[in-house]
């Protein structure tokens, strides 16, 4: 049980610590709400992924293989980063406030958004569709509820703190900057909404392409389709 515990906590922060758009939204929001704002979108996110660790440790992460599941998820992502990255270039363009206190609705805004990303996030669908033979590796063949429910919890500990760290952090970095260089943040955060956004597209042409069920003539052999992950 330990050794799964331990290896839940381990695979919670490489997921986590993948760069993405939850954490580019954790900073442009922590730029103008501080802690509790970045706080907000991390949070937000773990509902996500709380879903999906529930999807996945369930059984039902086989059908994630499905592109027919994958597609639509993919397409909502890519529609969803392009719409923050369009925010984010706008408000670059306005008056920036830096640190201000967030009120109930900016937080609300910060967890939606972080909600949001998480639930259509390609990675989570390749990650817990994976994660059977992850466990298989470390000798659970056959998971029991109760080996689930350790997992879960190790996972979700291990995301928890990583959002406590990532909030602070961003907190304690952009606290003190100026409304120039948080314009100049905004829009990098622009920028790299809008390169996963491009990123996630390529990767479902490419998926597309070679799906199986688009078979090529008899004779010809057609490349196994790819699992989706942020570049």
């Amino acid at each position: 049980m330990l050794t799964l515990l331990i290896t839940a906590f381990v695979l919670g922060l490489v997921f986590n610590a993948t760069p993405g758009p939850v954490f580019a939204e954790t900073v442009r929001q922590g730029v103008r709400g501080g802690f509790r704002s970045a706080l907000a979108v991390q949070l937000g996110s773990l509902v996500g992924d709380a879903l999906w660790a529930v999807v996945g440790l369930t059984g039902v992460g086989l059908l994630l293989r499905l592109e027919s599941l994958r597609m639509p998820i993919g397409i909502a992502s890519v529609v969803y980063l392009l719409w923050l990255a369009w925010n984010a270039w706008q408000a670059s363009r306005g008056e920036v406030t830096v640190g201000a206190a967030s009120d109930e609705s900016d937080r609300h805004e910060a967890w939606r958004s972080g909600v949001l990303l998480s639930l259509t996030n390609p990675q989570n669908v390749a990650y817990w569709a994976a994660m059977g033979s992850a466990l298989g590796a470390i000798g659970v063949k056959d998971p029991t509820v109760f080996d689930n429910i350790v997992f879960f919890a190790g996972f979700m500990v291990s995301s928890t703190l990583w959002a406590l760290v990532v909030a602070a952090l961003v907190d304690r970095v952009f606290r003190r900057v100026g409304a120039r260089w948080a314009r100049l943040t905004y829009r990098a955060c622009a920028i790299a909404f809008l390169m996963l956004a491009l990123s996630i597209l390529r990767q479902l042409w490419v998926s597309r392409e070679q799906s199986p069920a688009m078979q090529a003539p008899k004779g010809i052999t057609t490349a196994p389709s790819i699992e989706l992950k942020y570049g």
